[in-house]
């Protein structure tokens, strides 16, 4: 039996939107900003600084500057907190978040390296999303209310997933092999959500049917 749905997504491709209506079809919790204010009270940082550095690498300057800090024996040289929450920390906080959520279960969770934390979980069903560049851009103009920006967010946010991806897990993202499914929202936000509850019924039922 699935008790964890896993929604990873293209950035703009509407995913938050998505989860949160599934999960409230589902009756269960939701855990998208859930998940980053939990992180950021581990990390004793504002979520807004958690937010920023979610699923994306530290800087090459600041990768660098941490290497020197680590191994000088200079320790005048101090980070306040929002640089101590580099990828590594943030990394090891996520994981140890999305593994609490996955012990209680009937949860949705939104992105955070989930597919890859809970690979092993059979009662975890995970959904890739994406969309056209052009159905994302418009979703995010909407929100952001600014066409330059939209543009840039839409080319580049999916460019540091990417390479946060290949540098922690060593595979490419998407990673096919770890999703159950891989739909295209341009179908519309309650036709994705009925396709999802339909495929997690289904394999439900072969599990069910594996079983008897």
């Amino acid at each position: 039996m699935k008790r964890i749905l896993v929604i990873e997504r293209e950035y703009g491709a509407g995913g938050s939107d998505i989860a949160e209506r599934t999960a409230k079809r589902l009756g269960w919790k939701l855990l998208d900003q859930e998940l980053t204010a939990e992180i950021a009270r581990l990390a004793k940082v504002k979520p807004d600084v958690c937010q920023k550095r979610e699923e994306r690498i530290d800087p090459w300057m600041y990768r660098l500057s941490k290497v020197f800090w680590r191994g000088s024996h200079e320790r005048s040289v101090q980070f306040n907190d929002a640089d101590v929450l580099d990828a590594d920390r943030l990394l090891c906080l996520s994981q140890q978040v999305v593994e609490q959520a996955a012990v209680a279960g009937q949860c949705v969770i939104v992105g955070r390296g989930a597919p890859y934390f809970l690979r092993d979980h059979d009662d975890t069903y995970c959904v890739f999303l994406y969309a056209s560049r052009d159905a994302k851009f418009q979703r995010v103009r909407l929100r952001i209310k600014n066409d330059t920006e939209a543009i840039n967010l839409v080319d580049t946010v999916d460019e540091e997933r990417a390479e946060f991806i290949q540098h922690y897990f060593k595979v490419q993202w998407p990673s096919r092999h770890l999703y159950h499914a891989m739909l295209n929202t341009d179908a519309g936000v309650d036709e994705t959500v009925n396709t999802i509850l339909y495929l997690m019924d289904a394999a439900n039922k072969k599990a069910d049917g594996d079983q008897a």
